[in-house]
């Protein structure tokens, strides 16, 4: 039989990834049984029955003869993930601090009031919704996302008077971008969509969080799905003017789809001039942009008319509020494996860099890059002071559409400038390689400079009682010395870190606001709450730091643990 006919006989590989997408709806599912037994056995028993599901479709999965019963098999498992999201969030639909946000962003639109600019302290200090603390010694307690997610929010929270009105937007956005994303794809490639938007549980436990990025993804699956057919012929038609519309709104959504839009405007144009020829390429690339411009300023235009400035920092403000130390990736160096540095601004330069290289060589290598053009926006975000993974793993199922929908082939024909002296593989590296080289420089200087401050720790502890057990030593303070080695006047902000995050900022009690180049203080700090407990295991590790906001430095010092109890 032919592999091409529906009933023909099914690729073997279909057959695995089906099993895979099977397999992966195991993924979280026992815990959520577990908590509904306690909470709500209605859902147990849902649960119980999507396993009997789960084990009918790995058989199908295994016996389907023909490609068309195999692909009724993946809407199954399709069907199985959505219900067990959709029972695991009635379970955890609480939020964290995006999803609490934004559905208190959502109040604020029902009664008519500003949504930017806007403090509301009285969200954050549960375990479950975190601060985002800033260099400067304070937090960030305003919205600073694009207003879409809120906008959405609003009718729920009318009816739902509480953060799942964000949550539901979010993960009802992630089953639908992901049923799209599923018809979108080839039959062979649809178990994969299932696997990685639901079944792995990544993206789900933002959803419940309720983070805004959610929304964005959704929205970006129609605008890259296919993305070099984009005004094919030189006439965008209703689905160009469709994924011109949704990449607008999913830049109304959340700031990360920013990034990814400059590299695709250069890929459509690059497609199109190569088909077309110059001006009738940049007349579909205007038509194009035009069409997002206009459908993100329709979400935008009542919060820039209510208070424009606020509105403009409001949206700005992940790029500018100078947050702390946070992620996996290179700002490590200077945070968890040194001292410190005093050129912490080095890696954001590094990742502004690493951003405009990576464009102009999307520009220059197009038929090269193009296939990874999903991909490449967030490289930059391993260069950054927040690198967090969640900058990289939320967009995945981008990744997935292109490998599926964007061959080689169809940017074969794509215009890229000729470089006449750099024709071969040796001189096209080397220019790669100078693109990166800025951005390189700039890791290095930050990684590679000392610590503004020369910081020695003494702290101070006691036994704090507890009735029936053992008294527990914590620490009530710390003495802490300190020479600002730097040309710069700096105000350090003190807190410890025990793993890979700091805790909530420490209280000077004694000690000057300032420091002088060159001049040394003895400051005495002490733990939010006036105690802290110490950490547990056998080779326990704590750290004072102190960091700065202008300019942004950092330096770490160990808390000798063995000090006498006062």
């Amino acid at each position: 039989m032919v592999i091409g006919v529906p009933g023909a006989t099914p690729p073997q590989l279909h057959r695995g990834m089906t099993v895979l997408a099977t397999v992966s709806l195991f993924i979280g599912t026992r815990s959520a049984w577990t908590d509904a037994m306690t909470s709500d056995p209605v859902v147990a028993g849902i649960i119980s029955v999507c396993y009997a599901g789960i084990l009918v479709c790995g058989v199908l999965a295994l016996t389907a003869r023909g490609r068309r019963a195999l692909t009724r098999v993946d809407a199954g498992v399709l069907a199985l993930a959505v219900v067990l999201v959709i029972c695991k969030y009635w379970l955890n639909h609480a939020g964290t601090d995006e999803g609490v946000l934004t559905a208190r962003a959502a109040a604020e639109i029902l009664r008519g009031h500003p949504i930017y600019g806007q403090p509301w302290p009285g969200l954050f200090g549960t375990p479950k919704v975190g601060i985002t603390k800033t260099m400067s010694g304070s937090a960030d307690y305003t919205y600073g996302y694009p207003p879409l997610a809120a906008l959405l929010a609003a009718p729920v929270h009318a009816v739902v008077h509480s953060t799942a009105a964000a949550t539901l937007v979010t993960t009802g956005a992630l089953l639908a971008g992901s049923v799209a994303l599923w018809a979108l794809l080839p039959a062979p490639w649809r178990p994969a969509v299932t696997a990685l938007c639901l079944g792995f549980g990544l993206l789900p436990g933002y959803a419940y969080a309720g983070y805004p990025a959610i929304t964005a993804l959704a929205l970006l699956v129609p605008a890259v799905v296919r993305w070099p057919a984009t005004g094919v012929g030189g006439r965008l038609g209703r689905r160009g003017v469709l994924r011109a519309v949704c990449l607008g709104a999913a830049c109304a959504a959340q700031q990360l789809a920013w990034f990814l839009l400059p590299f695709l405007l250069i890929g459509i144009y690059a497609v199109r001039r190569g088909e077309l020829g110059p001006r009738p390429a940049l007349a579909v690339l205007a038509r194009y942009t035009g069409t997002a411009a206009l459908a993100w300023a329709a979400i935008n235009v009542y919060f820039a008319a209510q208070d424009f400035h606020g509105w403009l920092h409001g949206l700005l403000l992940p790029l500018t509020q100078k947050a702390i130390l946070h992620g996996q990736g290179v700002m490590g160096i200077s945070y968890y494996f040194t001292p410190g540095s005093s050129r912490l601004d080095y890696y954001s330069y590094a990742t502004i860099l690493l951003l405009i290289g990576l464009l102009a060589a999307t520009v220059l290598f197009i038929r090269r890059l193009g296939p990874a053009l999903t991909v490449l926006p967030w490289l930059p975000f391993y260069m950054a002071t927040r690198s967090q993974d969640g900058y990289f793993l939320m967009m995945t199922p981008l990744w997935l559409a292109a490998a599926a929908t964007v061959p080689t082939a169809a940017l074969a024909g794509a215009w890229q400038p000729r470089l006449p002296r750099l024709n071969g593989r040796r001189g096209k590296a080397a220019l790669a390689a100078g693109l990166m080289a800025p951005s390189l420089l700039c890791v290095a200087i930050a990684a590679a400079s000392p610590p503004p401050l020369r910081m020695s720790v003494t702290p101070r502890f006691t036994h704090r009682p507890h009735s029936g057990t053992a008294a527990t030593r914590v620490i009530t303070a710390a003495t802490v010395t300190a020479v600002n080695t730097t040309d710069e006047r700096l105000t350090p902000h003190f807190a410890d870190r025990v793993g890979q995050g700091a805790s909530n900022w420490w209280t000077v009690t004694s000690g000057p606001a300032t420091l002088a180049p060159h001049a040394s203080a003895t400051f005495v700090v002490r733990p939010q709450g006036g105690v802290h407990a110490l950490p547990g295991g056998p080779n326990p590790r704590m750290y004072l730091i102190a960091v700065t906001g202008t300019p942004m430095t950092i330096t770490t010092a160990r808390i000798p643990l063995t000090a006498r109890s006062s």
